[in-house]
């Protein structure tokens, strides 16, 4: 921070980033998979100069890059006024067929495995295909763990990840009282 990317990286929202990132103005972004296809969309100052990399893994026994699970999820409320017809939208959306579109149109990762070995993605999209194994062996967010205390759980990794990037602690001081924290949130009934 403020070396390979602005000052300001640590307040920017998505767009925000991608904007600074697509611009040229900032050597690395986190992943989202529609940056992809709109890095190297007609016009794009970046068009074919970058690439995407997974996290780094670690060297210990069964290292490998994971990610987390986002926000690819589709529900119906309990609450809906049209049910049918809104199961009957979220298994439209979700069709392999759909799935390959988006894909296909704005390189949204699909949750079919099959899907990552399509010739006409990798053709269009040869990130994805590399994305396989990533995709394999992702793990959920803890919001089955946290339960209610998912966003506050969510907020003290935040605050961890920001400090140590703003230069308020080392990692190493940042993560344990992360882990502090979360061990006494676990003991708070989660």
């Amino acid at each position: 921070v403020g070396t390979i990317a602005p000052p300001g990286v640590l307040a920017y929202q998505e767009e925000e980033s991608r904007g600074v990132w697509q611009t040229g103005n900032a050597v690395f972004m986190r992943n989202w998979p529609y940056a992809y296809a709109l890095g190297n969309g007609e016009g794009s100052p970046i068009k074919d100069k970058f690439d995407v990399a997974p996290l780094p893994a670690g060297t210990g026994d069964g290292a490998r890059p994971v990610a987390t699970l986002g926000g690819w999820n589709l529900a119906v409320s309990k609450h809906s006024k049209h049910p049918d017809a809104a199961i009957g939208l979220v298994k439209f959306i979700a069709s392999p067929a759909m799935q390959k579109y988006r894909a296909l149109k704005t390189s949204n990762l699909p949750t079919i495995q099959a899907l990552y070995d399509d010739a006409d993605i990798a053709r269009e999209h040869p990130i994805i295909p590399r994305w396989k194994q990533i995709f394999l062996n992702a793990v959920p967010r803890p919001s089955a763990a946290t339960r209610i205390k998912y966003n506050e759980a969510s907020s003290q990794f935040w605050n961890a990840v920001h400090n140590t990037l703003s230069g308020d602690g080392t990692a190493a001081d940042n993560l344990a009282d992360l882990e502090a924290m979360l061990t006494k949130l676990k003991g708070n009934g989660w």
